[in-house]
């Protein structure tokens, strides 16, 4: 779960980080009111559960109430990276003095969590790894060790390097605890990502968050009931899966896909988007998929929005393919609005053939059976538009 700025500095501030003072807001009215109380000049920033607000126009520094409004206003209307904004977070204007990037992620290569600080902020550090990785020290950290001094003393080493002079000591001190302040961060709220950037040294050698980026362990959130209302509202869809005990997922593109198993409906996306289609929506209905399961699945599947073609791919090991055929055809029977969407299977493994039977035996117009996953994908992006 991605929290938005101000919840994560909200989290920063309790463990002891240093942040800008600022007051979020749902309107241009209440942007306002918080620039009086905080004092111009404010920078008025988007509050969106995605990156790239700079570049997008989400981040504005003003001067007079005035341009704090018409900010807002404009901010408040915005959508970046296909998401829309939540609000807006005025915030007190830093002096800046240098920026630099800080971050704990889980990492999948080291299996553990990884501590990364690059000397320059406001950077793709990404593209800093691939062009200039020297410029990064990444270090990973031992769960069960913890965050040791000699890491926190190599940060503190390469911002003071990056400097051309020795930070003073009061700022090495605050880098140092900004470090630690982290980890304990990332630690304690059960995260896959703190990331501040920029870390910044204002022009008096304070630390300062000057942005937050928090991700938190959805599967960990009944350890952190504080948290678990601050994501986005549940998609609808989403919520009748999980309480199934499904996995549902809203796309963008116009071909529906049901799979059993997280392996097989992955390769499954894969294998359409080297085709040229495009997923709209996936169910993943597990092992052992009752005729119930694959019929909620179906239901889910086709109230997506654009859904112009449907992808059943099964191979049975536990999930039985007489089972699966008993559901897309209650389904397909019970929601008139399927008859206009192409229903493509390919069903592999247990009770397999007796699926397929009882597929060709429902008399549906729209279900076309595929001998293999290259058949399957070629139909479905046929139907869907795709190469």
């Amino acid at each position: 779960m991605d929290l938005l700025e101000h919840q994560g500095k909200a989290l920063f501030a309790a463990a002891g980080l240093p942040v800008p003072a600022g007051r979020p807001a749902g309107t241009a009215d209440e942007a306002a009111a918080a620039a009086d109380e905080l004092g111009l000049p404010v920078a008025v920033k988007a509050q969106v559960r995605a990156g790239g607000r700079g570049k997008a126009g989400g981040i504005r520094v003003c001067r007079t109430r005035d341009e704090v409004t018409a900010a807002a206003d404009e901010i408040l209307r915005m959508s970046i990276g296909g998401r829309p904004v939540e609000g807006v977070l005025v915030e007190q204007d830093v002096a800046i003095a240098r920026e630099s990037y800080l971050a704990i992620a889980l990492s999948r290569h080291h299996r553990g969590p990884l501590l990364v600080f690059a000397a320059e902020g406001g950077v793709d550090v990404e593209q800093l790894a691939r062009t200039r990785p020297q410029a990064l020290v990444t270090t990973p950290v031992d769960p069960l060790l913890g965050l040791c001094d000699y890491q926190v003393r190599d940060v503190v080493a390469a911002a003071s390097a990056a400097a051309g002079v020795a930070d003073a000591e009061a700022t090495a001190t605050q880098l140092a605890a900004a470090v630690r302040g982290l980890w304990r961060l990332y630690e304690e709220r059960d995260a896959t990502l703190v990331e501040v950037n920029p870390l910044v040294v204002t022009a008096t050698g304070d630390v300062v968050c000057l942005d937050s980026k928090v991700t938190v362990d959805d599967s960990a959130l009944w350890r952190q009931p504080d948290l678990a209302d601050l994501g986005p509202a549940p998609d609808e869809r989403e919520r009748r899966a999980r309480e199934a005990g499904l996995s549902y997922i809203t796309l963008d593109g116009d071909i529906g896909v049901i799979g059993n198993g997280a392996g097989l409906v992955m390769s499954t996306l894969d294998q359409l988007a080297a085709a040229g289609g495009r997923a709209a929506n996936f169910c993943d209905v597990g092992g052992g998929a009752s005729a119930e399961a694959v019929a909620l699945a179906l239901e889910l599947i086709l109230s997506g929005a654009g859904v112009r073609a449907l992808v059943v791919n099964i191979f049975g090991g536990i999930t039985r393919g007489d089972l699966v055929a008993r559901g897309l055809i209650q389904a397909l029977q019970a929601t008139p609005a399927s008859a206009g969407v192409p229903v493509f299977v390919r069903l592999e493994g247990t009770v397999a053939e007796e699926g397929r039977a009882l597929l060709a035996e429902a008399g549906l117009a729209n279900i076309r059976l595929a001998g293999g996953v290259g058949e399957l994908v070629r139909l479905a992006c046929a139907a869907g538009g795709g190469a």
